[in-house]
């Protein structure tokens, strides 16, 4: 099992264009940083040199310009991250001195300060913006739309491009956090799936949640089947072997397994319905992010992070 995020160090990165979707963003980012003890880098894509030269102010109209607007709105995503990261480290805080008496508590205890915010600001099209600038984080958050309001109509694209080529996990923000409900992860018979449980396992104890293996059997009658000594697990018995594995791992766990039967994606979308969050790993990340992923991005009601 790989270690919690909040024990690896580094930081989140998430992106920031101004909208609503980019706030939410935000806002799940800095309570996941606080939680996990990751430092916060928000990040907006300044699209317009993309399409003019025209990037100064109006000759005679103080604060006007496309720079101008661009650092407004980066100001405005440092401003917001770091309200919520302090709201987030805060509650923490507070939930640990309910938990601890007041003597037990060393007079001279460092305060919650949160995690340390900063902005950056480059030229170009989101998805090569958020890349580039994800290159050493732990975390990659972005909304499910509005990553700018210029682009909002390609910000489903940006999502598929990211999940296909980050550096590092994305996490697709489309809701606020759902606490006590599951994180909920597909697991099979390929060789990045243990990986993309460790990921599972590392958000769940961040978050607080409980966790829900899901395997999607992908037999069906008259289909040939494996036999002799590197036969693969499949079905119940696959699903039975990862829960137990992911309770050896991580003991500190609610973690549950759940069996369906059909289409991966439709089936993995039902499963979560109810879901924190659901995970997905990407079985060829060098071929981007695959069809059961991005079927997944486009229809999922719940947050999805996709691993690399």
């Amino acid at each position: 099992m790989s270690a919690p995020a909040g024990q690896q160090g580094g930081i989140v990165a998430v992106g920031y264009g101004g909208s609503k979707a980019a706030q939410l963003a935000v806002h799940w980012a800095a309570g996941y940083a606080a939680a996990a003890g990751l430092n916060l880098r928000v990040v907006h894509a300044w699209v317009w040199p993309v399409f003019t030269k025209n990037l100064g102010p109006v000759k005679g109209v103080a604060g006007s310009g496309l720079r101008h607007s661009a650092d407004a709105i980066l100001a405005e995503g440092v401003e917001l991250a770091r309200a919520a990261a302090l709201e987030a480290a805060g509650a923490a805080a507070s939930g640990v001195q309910r938990a601890v008496p007041d003597a037990a508590v060393p007079e001279n205890a460092p305060e919650h300060a949160g995690p340390t915010v900063d902005g950056l600001m480059e030229a170009g099209l989101p998805a090569a913006v958020l890349r580039d600038a994800a290159r050493d984080a732990r975390l990659l958050v972005v909304g499910s739309r509005g990553l700018g309001a210029v682009l909002d109509q390609m910000a489903g694209s940006v999502c598929i491009d990211l999940a296909g080529s980050a550096p590092c996990p994305v996490m697709v923000i489309r809701r606020p956090r759902r606490p006590r409900h599951p994180v909920v992860v597909g697991v099979d018979a390929s060789p990045r799936s243990p990986a993309t449980v460790a990921e599972a396992i590392g958000l769940a104890e961040v978050l607080g949640a409980p966790l829900q293996l899901v395997h999607v059997n992908p037999l069906r009658a008259g289909a040939r089947e494996e036999h002799g000594r590197h036969t693969r697990l499949h079905g119940q018995e696959l699903l039975d072997h990862a829960v137990a594995e992911t309770r050896g791992l991580a003991s500190g766990l609610e973690v549950s397994g759940a069996l369906r039967e059909g289409h991966a994606g439709r089936e993995l979308l039902d499963a979560a319905d109810d879901a924190d969050v659901l995970v997905l790993g990407t079985h060829n990340p060098s071929a981007g992010p695959g069809n059961t992923v991005s079927a997944v991005l486009h229809k999922a009601r719940c947050n999805v992070l996709v691993t690399r």
